[in-house]
């Protein structure tokens, strides 16, 4: 069976440790490789020889570092099938999608190029007589990506392009569901001419992301993944003084207004919420019918979700294809049950579908719930599967209510024809991603994706603007070079600009 390696200092490498996790094929229930799973050593081998290379890379010009990114950008674009085909293979999501995550991850990778304009500092002529001021940004040094399943290519490229073009090295330690894009991104890395050492990938789980929490020569982290799982991440790198961006959970709402486009907002959430089969952390996961609006839009809602094709992502007919594990599917399940039992209405079931020829994949049909209450682990959780809950309230007050009592605040939409209740809507959400008529608005490469409340820790939100000063921190210089044949006297005043 294949293992799968770490990559270390620019080239493929066991390790030292010998544990193992099955990688599956979401499709047939089958384990079709196995991934080495890093030590405390593997981890710090990786980080040391990251600082190594950091003394080099860090003083790369920019026309070199932008050099490798051009590079790197034609390889990712010229590979985006090959990358999709493996994210398909490994995670379960349609090939179609597969590529969409690549091409999301390019754009980054895009905005990346641009560095040398990114990192443009400040220049003061003349603040004082014969005095200069300015100001620039370097590297931090060793940072760290710790990324989650269910994006193996997209997530990592909101960190390392960015991480990299600034003069960083980086050690990536993605999911070890699904390691294989890494493996093929770290090799495309190498034919664009990084040096070795600067991209580095370590497999592994809790054991893998302690060591690197805790490794001296780290000097920020990056995280995306659950709400409990950033919130530890946050806590145990803070106390050992790195820098820190954790993205948590979410729960996003969908408001549907009586004077929306019922048709078009029933398309929107159908393909937001099965989509990926929901393992998305801007899936819609929750809508909110608004007055008249609840019974046309669960009609609309029950017909759409009973046409989504399901199947392996492989099949260019799949529209939708399975969850990642078996205990995914199991966990999906259970969460069904519990809203049923809880007093939900079953409007469209998925868990007794099988799909011919595949019946022992991780499948899960799209499932609607109506009627589904603030009280309900159905919407209290985040079941991360194609299940769409759906609450009612009677005013756009009690919706934008109901968004800012709930703990997440990753991305939020509204459907409406009123430019109005769109403004209210945006202005008073306490959510950081939102979305007018468009069911999951993540930003664009050159603004940064984030979210507010249980969604983030730390200050600081990925790629974009705050990538870049993320991955940086600013110097001030201030400059005198008086004449020799008339020096100035020093003053024992606070300067003052005179």
């Amino acid at each position: 069976m294949k293992t799968i390696p770490h990559w270390i200092g620019g080239a493929a490498t066991p390790g030292s440790a010998t544990r193992t996790a099955a990688v599956w094929d979401p499709a047939t229930g089958r384990q079709q490789a196995r991934v080495l799973l890093a030590d405390a050593a593997d981890v710090q081998r990786a980080v040391s020889v990251a600082a190594t290379a950091f003394e080099e890379w860090s003083e790369a010009s920019l026309s070199k570092r932008t050099s490798v990114l051009f590079a790197f950008r034609e390889l990712v674009n010229a590979r985006m099938d090959d990358l999709a085909a493996i994210v398909s293979d490994e995670h379960g999501k349609v090939l179609s999608d597969a590529r969409g995550e690549v091409q999301r991850g390019l754009e980054v990778i895009e905005f990346a190029c641009g560095i040398p304009q990114l990192l443009k500092g400040d220049y003061s002529d003349q603040v004082s007589t014969g005095v200069d001021s300015y100001s620039f940004r370097q590297p931090l040094g060793v940072v760290a990506g710790i990324t989650p399943f269910n994006f193996p290519v997209m997530v990592p490229c909101w960190m390392h392009p960015v991480a990299i073009a600034c003069g960083n090295t980086f050690v990536l330690k993605p999911s070890e569901r699904d390691p294989s894009a890494s493996m093929l991104v770290a090799e495309l890395w190498a034919e664009a001419g990084l040096p070795g050492g600067v991209f580095n990938v370590v497999h592994g789980d809790r054991t893998a992301v302690d060591a690197l929490l805790d490794a001296e020569q780290v000097a920020a982290v990056s995280f995306v993944g659950s709400t409990p799982i950033a919130r530890y991440i946050h806590g145990r790198a803070s106390a050992a003084g790195k820098r820190v961006q954790a993205l948590g959970g979410a729960k996003n709402h969908a408001v549907v207004l009586p004077d929306a486009d019922l048709e078009f907002a029933a398309n929107h959430l159908t393909a937001a919420a099965f989509g990926s089969a929901g393992q998305r952390c801007m899936a819609i996961s929750a809508a909110v019918a608004v007055g008249t609006a609840g019974d046309a839009l669960i009609e609309i809602l029950r017909d759409r979700a009973a046409t989504v094709r399901v199947g392996p992502g492989r099949d260019g007919a799949s529209e939708m294809g399975p969850l990642v594990t078996r205990e995914a599917r199991e966990r999906v399940v259970g969460y069904i049950d519990s809203g049923a039992a809880q007093g939900a209405t079953l409007v469209v079931d998925g868990r007794d579908l099988v799909v011919p020829g595949h019946e022992d994949g991780f499948f899960v049909g799209p499932t609607v719930l109506d009627h589904v209450t603030a009280e309900m682990d159905a919407y209290r959780a985040e079941i991360f599967g194609p299940v769409l809950v759906v609450t009612r309230v009677d005013t756009l007050d009690e919706a934008i209510a109901l968004i800012n009592t709930n703990p997440y605040g990753n991305g939020t939409a509204v459907f409406t024809s009123s430019g109005e209740s769109a403004r209210r809507f945006q202005r008073e959400v306490t959510v950081g991603m939102i979305g007018v008529n468009v069911p999951i608005p993540v930003p664009m490469a050159y603004h940064s994706f984030g979210g507010w409340k249980d969604s983030l820790f730390g200050e600081s939100h990925i790629h974009g603007p705050e990538g870049v000063r993320f991955y940086t921190r600013a110097k001030v210089v201030t400059s005198r070079w008086p004449q020799v044949a008339r020096p100035v006297a020093a003053s024992y005043h606070f300067p003052t600009a005179s």
